[in-house]
């Protein structure tokens, strides 16, 4: 039986004999460091209560939208891949239909993820195919009911330093207080602030939302003044609960400074339900200003996600709700979105703002040089259809130039699918030993340095830029 190409220690690395040796000996120097997780969407219940995971479609492929998406593509229906609202589709006959579409994945990260998966984590001896199907599907079953195949163990043998999740700004918190609590556990598990649907005024329960933000945490104050209150009080209840970092799913970059009557105005014509879709646009904006005003107070990191049109598909959407794999990129304007709230925060000190984006044009256009000025700027990693070899590789290229190396933020893997962390994190030291090697190879860049540069790039930068 041939070795599983995922087994093959130089893959992803150079093909160039001579700049494949540099980049091994830089990713021997980073193979072991802990992972650090700063921005990702595993739940933290799961974490607390050691919850086993569930049978191989709905651990690897159901919930998975790059999995279902490129299937659906195929002409597969997606009540065949994630059931719809009257039917559950039966694990095994979904695991088939992924098994017979294994060979549209070649190519893609995930494809690449899922083979790592499938033969560091799960231990399988044969290719997925049509043909191994249930062999495969027998043998993950087999490994997920082992005792030692649960979370918490997963998280030390994943060699997993520090999880952040994304939590509701209401949610108790209480399994991250029971983690931190546990002294059996090893590891932290932070909560992520993230208010988008507290924010968009377009959200489809904004306004229940906010009343029940201003309900809990307005300390009796109500209108556009108890919401403000509520937001900051609930910031700083995370705050006391290990968080780190805000995060904002928005549609665009921009922010906008309104005085406090205007935005309570805006506010309600929003709660009458009179809002225009301008209105809508601007008092998101002006709330991304006030999250930047907030997080120079309370020291949480500020993390922006713009550029996707959410739900592209509406019957999709209506029949299988968010996050089915129809969410799509556009197009964004970082250097004018984004100029108010800089004009305020963004010499402010100790204030941290990491920028993300789906569209890869910015990288070198917009925010190295962004990066490469304001001290509160910090570059996200490529993520969400950028968090690709090639891509990783074109995003390091475009920017470093520029911005240099310190500029990053460190590797986001974004992620829901826990058993893929170590794959996502391995993947982006190869790429950085990858780049560092060419540089080294030729010789812009002394190896001796370039060492010291992937280890700060891996776990340097990260522990930095969240205030890890």
């Amino acid at each position: 039986m041939s070795q599983s190409i995922a087994a093959n220690p130089d893959r992803l690395l150079p093909a160039d004999p001579g700049t494949r040796s540099i980049a091994r000996d830089l990713l021997q120097r980073v193979q072991d460091l802990p992972i650090l997780s700063p921005h990702g969407h595993v739940d933290a219940a799961v974490i607390e209560h050691n919850t086993p995971f569930p049978d191989p479609a709905a651990l690897l492929v159901s919930p998975d939208h790059y999995v279902t998406r490129l299937i659906h593509a195929s002409g597969v229906p997606l009540d065949r891949l994630r059931g719809s609202n009257d039917s559950e589709p039966d694990s095994r006959t979904v695991w088939r239909e992924f098994c017979r579409a294994w060979p549209l994945f070649e190519g893609t990260a995930s494809g690449y993820w899922l083979r790592t998966q499938f033969d560091s984590v799960f231990g399988l001896q044969q290719e997925i195919s049509a043909e191994t199907a249930d062999a495969s599907y027998d043998a993950i079953s087999a490994k997920l009911l082992e005792p030692g195949f649960r979370p918490r163990q997963l998280f030390k043998d994943f060699n997993i330093e520090v999880l952040a999740t994304t939590d509701d700004p209401l949610d108790s918190l209480a399994s991250h207080k029971a983690i931190a609590e546990d002294p059996t556990f090893h590891g932290r598990v932070l909560p992520t602030f993230r208010p988008d649907a507290y924010l968009n005024i377009a959200h489809p329960t904004w306004s229940a939302n906010v009343d029940r933000l201003i309900a809990a945490a307005g300390d009796g104050a109500t209108g556009y003044a108890g919401y403000i209150t509520a937001l900051e009080n609930r910031r700083r209840y995370f705050v006391e609960h290990g968080a780190v970092s805000a995060d904002h799913g928005v549609r665009t970059p921009a922010t906008l400074k309104l005085d406090a009557g205007d935005a309570a105005k805006l506010f309600d014509r929003a709660r009458s339900g009179q809002a225009t879709p301008q209105d809508r646009e601007d008092f998101e904006a002006h709330m991304m200003y006030q999250m930047a005003r907030m997080s120079v107070e309370d020291g949480l990191v500020m993390t922006i996600h713009p550029g996707s049109y959410r739900n592209h598909h509406e019957p999709t959407f209506n029949t299988y709700g968010a996050d089915t794999g129809h969410d799509i990129p556009f197009a964004v304007n970082y250097t004018e979105a984004i100029r108010p709230l800089l004009q305020d925060f963004g010499t402010a000190k100790d204030f941290h703002l990491v920028l993300f984006t789906l569209d890869e044009t910015v990288f070198s256009r917009e925010l190295a040089p962004l990066a490469g000025f304001y001290p509160s700027v910090y570059l996200g990693a490529p993520w969400w259809f950028l968090d690709a070899p090639d891509a990783m590789l074109r995003f390091r290229s475009a920017v470093t130039e520029t911005a240099g190396f310190s500029r990053s933020s460190g590797f986001i893997d974004d992620t829901r699918a826990f058993c893929s962390i170590p794959a996502r994190h391995d993947a982006s030291r190869r790429i950085e030993a990858s780049f560092l090697a060419r540089l080294v190879a030729e010789h812009r860049v002394g190896e001796d340095r370039a060492h010291e540069l992937i280890v700060d790039l891996v776990d340097g930068s990260p522990r930095r830029v969240f205030k890890l």
